[in-house]
């Protein structure tokens, strides 16, 4: 099993190298997040998507093996925060808006919809060959 916690390298251009790494947790409330953290030039910025109660449309894996990292909205828009190309479109985005801050916290929630939009897992999957139509996305 890979180690989720060890920093991975994500490199946007020749100038811009992103450290990276996922964690899923409880907090003291009580409540599961998982949390993508960004480390630059000495700087720490959390993406964080918190579980949300019933009918929030807001789900992660809350401690679950078979699901871990993922974060879904409850209408099948699913991604998955251990993959670097998601990692890459949380960046993009939050860039994209001007909202990544130097360090601190951000609510990854505000994000998910254009990056599941940007993470297009039906498209990919239709687009493999061999594949019938209407299958679901791959592994």
């Amino acid at each position: 099993m890979r180690d989720n916690h060890r920093l991975r390298r994500l490199v946007v251009d020749a100038t811009t190298t992103y450290l990276w790494s996922y964690r899923q947790k409880k907090g003291r409330d009580g409540v599961w997040r998982d949390t993508v953290t960004l480390h630059r030039a000495g700087r720490r910025t959390r993406i964080v998507f918190r579980a949300g109660g019933p009918g929030t449309g807001r789900y992660v894996s809350e401690g679950h093996p078979w699901f871990q990292g993922c974060a879904g909205d409850g209408r099948g828009n699913l991604i998955n925060l251990r993959e670097p190309a998601v990692v890459r479109a949380l960046l993009d985005e939050a860039l994209r808006r001007g909202t990544l801050p130097d360090g601190g916290e951000l609510d990854g929630w505000d994000l998910f919809p254009a990056v599941a939009a940007a993470v297009d897992l039906k498209r990919a999957a239709a687009a493999t060959p061999g594949v019938p139509p209407g299958s679901p996305p791959g592994p």
